[in-house]
């Protein structure tokens, strides 16, 4: 079913809108949800509490993509979840998090430039710049949190390809933030 045939499966209340949702975006939403949490169990919680916040919050502007629209909510509740089980571990989402640190210039408020959709538009536009392949490994890596030799089975690459692209990329988007957002 199209997609938005079902958006318009939740705006008219019908129970088949999660019926949809879950034949056409079920293992996306478990891959991104385990990638995150490394549990079966979590994922699968986190899954059905995305059902129930689409159908809670479609919003007015009817999403166009609503396998992105799902994704981002999927990826806030398994992060919140990581997060709140994991408060005096370090590792997993934290030691990505670390990663992108390095991007991110001293002299910048990274929560002002997020609120003003500043750090959202560079990003997005960074994106669209990268080749195909490097674009893969960036949202691979730092959207849906997969190790670099998961990345490297997947495209069929080495580890040490990945390894490299990712820090030149990284050191590529730290000169744009420093040049652009950060002035």
């Amino acid at each position: 079913m199209e997609d938005f045939k079902i958006v318009d499966l939740y705006w008219n209340r019908s129970e088949n809108a999660i019926i949809q949702t879950k034949l056409k975006y079920e293992k996306m939403l478990c891959g991104i949800s385990y990638s995150l949490l490394g549990s079966s169990e979590d994922a699968e919680e986190c899954v059905n509490d995305t059902y129930l916040s689409a159908w809670n919050r479609m919003p007015t502007d009817r999403p166009i993509y609503l396998g992105a629209y799902l994704s981002k909510i999927i990826r806030a509740l398994s992060i919140s979840k990581f997060r709140s089980q994991h408060r005096q571990k370090r590792g997993g989402f934290e030691n990505l998090c670390d990663e992108l640190d390095d991007c991110i210039p001293d002299n910048c408020s990274i929560e002002e430039q997020y609120q003003n959709g500043r750090l959202t538009e560079l990003i997005n536009r960074f994106l669209e710049d990268l080749p195909e392949e490097k674009r893969v490994i960036f949202i691979r890596r730092y959207f849906c949190s997969d190790s670099v030799e998961q990345i490297s089975s997947r495209m069929q690459i080495s580890v040490s390809k990945v390894k490299v692209s990712l820090h030149r990329m990284r050191e590529e988007l730290r000169e744009i933030l420093e040049k652009e957002a950060m002035l």
